[in-house]
């Protein structure tokens, strides 16, 4: 019998990987909370310098965050879900507008929630989905296994009927607090399983209404509809207070990523403020597509801000990346973002993929009319510059229909009203010479008035070029996939399509 002084030190002096594997705890996941607001501007938080907005609680987000200050979406909402689920530009999975049936996602693409779910993550969505809510393009065919939406969408703001995991229940309050509810219901339920919940919210999307109690602080100051969108935003903050309490109180916030995001330009506060930034939503300006990226991780991450240039692209590579998901080799290869890990661990600048190229689109058309539109708003952009085209098509056929081609028709005519403004519209759509692209530097000039293509003629070849091959391409695949299809009597008959 071997002397117990003996066996012990040589248990002691045993290699690590000599002991039983039960021994060895795997470090635990951390939980992740994907907040997604639709409509809100760059410029719509206080710390980005909005005047009249006071939001102590992205604020204080902002300040506990990796904040990412040259991140892009796309520039409207159906293609940027589907843009930061799938890791790559929308067209490529079919997704050119926010109508149907273009918005749907392509449903053999793989999602970040389906990766997630392989690496044992409970997954959870709330709110607007936007990417086809019918049979297989719904969120619970995606990958969410836990999902909670509302009856009527963006136009039911008190009082909703609310659907989880397919029961109806109505519900008493404004949307938003409940869809906060909702979030904090799921993570409730998962006890000790890592989690992903993606909450998407309606707010500050029109039609524009809140509690009042939110929108009072900007009556008098700016007109009612601008009060109401401010109130709208006013009211998200006050619900991400509450879900951070929510995360003290349960003790999750040393183990819970939560990133806040906007998935497109400034809307109804675009007169209001909108970051010394030219463009809106459904433009190719940088304010059409400029966001908020605010990552945190307390006690893992140093807060700090990186200028490097990013995008919604990077969301999918990145949570796979913290979680541990494996992302299969073919799915890799065709990912168009990359891991920003290394950006959020190191509080000091480095380089990360400083040649990318981030190409935007628009969009929009009016259904099969696809080739003619290829110019039409159009951008690439490269660290700090800027290449694009701001112009309406020049098919006759588009003229029959109401699309993004009107609104610059009608500001290259001389308008000064448009969407989302009611007398800058030279300025946030402006119409870009016919026939050849414009370049800006976005550093020297942030508000476009600088053309440099004359300037810079090789640069802006080098970038022409890499926007043909980008479109030629995708285009194929885009209109395999949908990208330009409509509704038939729309195609055959040539009437107006509806905008959202």
């Amino acid at each position: 019998m071997k002397h117990p002084f003996i066996f012990l030190t040589a248990l002691l002096l045993a290699p690590l990987s000599a002991l039983p594997a039960a021994e060895i705890a795997p470090p635990k996941k951390p939980n992740i909370i994907f907040i997604l607001s639709d409509d809100q501007g760059y410029g719509d938080i206080g710390r980005h310098g909005h005047p009249l907005l006071k939001t102590p609680n992205l604020d204080a987000l902002h300040d506990q965050s990796v904040r990412f200050e040259q991140c892009y979406v796309s520039p409207s909402c159906s293609p940027t879900r589907a843009a930061l689920l799938t890791g790559m530009h929308e067209f490529r999975n079919g997704v050119t507008h926010t109508t149907q049936p273009r918005e749907h996602l392509n449903k053999d693409a793989v999602l970040l929630p389906q990766l997630l779910l392989s690496a044992g993550y409970r997954t959870g969505f709330v709110g607007k989905w936007h990417l086809g809510g019918e049979g297989e393009y719904a969120p619970e065919k995606r990958g969410f296994e836990w999902c909670s939406t509302n009856v009527g969408g963006p136009n039911v703001h008190f009082d909703p009927v609310m659907v989880r995991n397919r029961k109806r229940e109505s519900r008493k309050g404004y949307r938003e607090d409940i869809f906060f509810d909702e979030a904090m219901a799921f993570m409730d339920e998962c006890k000790d399983a890592p989690f992903f919940c993606y909450l998407a919210t309606y707010s500050p999307h029109a039609p524009l209404d809140a509690p009042e109690e939110f929108m009072a602080p900007f009556r008098g100051k700016v007109d009612k509809e601008e009060a109401a969108f401010l109130g709208m935003v006013a009211n998200l903050d006050y619900n991400l207070g509450r879900l951070m309490k929510y995360l003290q109180a349960r003790k999750l916030e040393d183990n819970t990523i939560l990133v806040f995001m906007n998935d497109n330009g400034q809307t109804h506060g675009l007169d209001v403020f909108n970051a010394g930034m030219r463009g809106s939503k459904c433009t190719i300006w940088q304010g059409g597509s400029r966001a908020m990226s605010f990552w945190k991780w307390a006690g893992k991450w140093t807060p700090h801000k990186v200028s490097n240039l990013t995008a919604h692209l990077d969301v999918l590579p990145t949570l796979c990346d913290l979680a541990g998901a494996t992302i299969p080799p073919p799915l890799s290869a065709k990912l168009e973002g990359f891991t920003l890990r290394p950006l959020l661990e190191s509080a000091t600048p480095v380089k990360w993929n400083d040649d990318r190229l981030l190409f935007h689109h628009v969009g929009r058309w009016p259904s099969g009319l696809a080739a003619a539109h290829k110019y039409a708003m159009a951008s690439v952009q490269t660290g700090d510059l800027l290449l694009v085209r701001s112009r309406p098509c020049d098919d006759p056929a588009c003229k029959t229909y109401s699309s993004q081609c009107t609104t610059l028709r009608s500001v290259e005519a001389g308008a000064t009203a448009a969407t989302y403004t009611k007398a800058d519209a030279q300025f946030h759509w402006g119409v870009t010479p016919p026939g050849r692209w414009s370049l800006f530097d976005l550093k020297n000039d942030p508000t476009c008035q600088k053309d440099l293509a004359a300037e810079k003629p090789e640069l802006a070849s080098k970038l022409a070029a890499s926007y043909d091959k980008w479109w030629d391409t995708l285009y194929p695949t885009m209109i395999q996939l949908g990208g330009d299809k409509g509704e038939p009597e729309l195609l055959n008959k040539g009437r107006v399509q509806k905008q959202k």
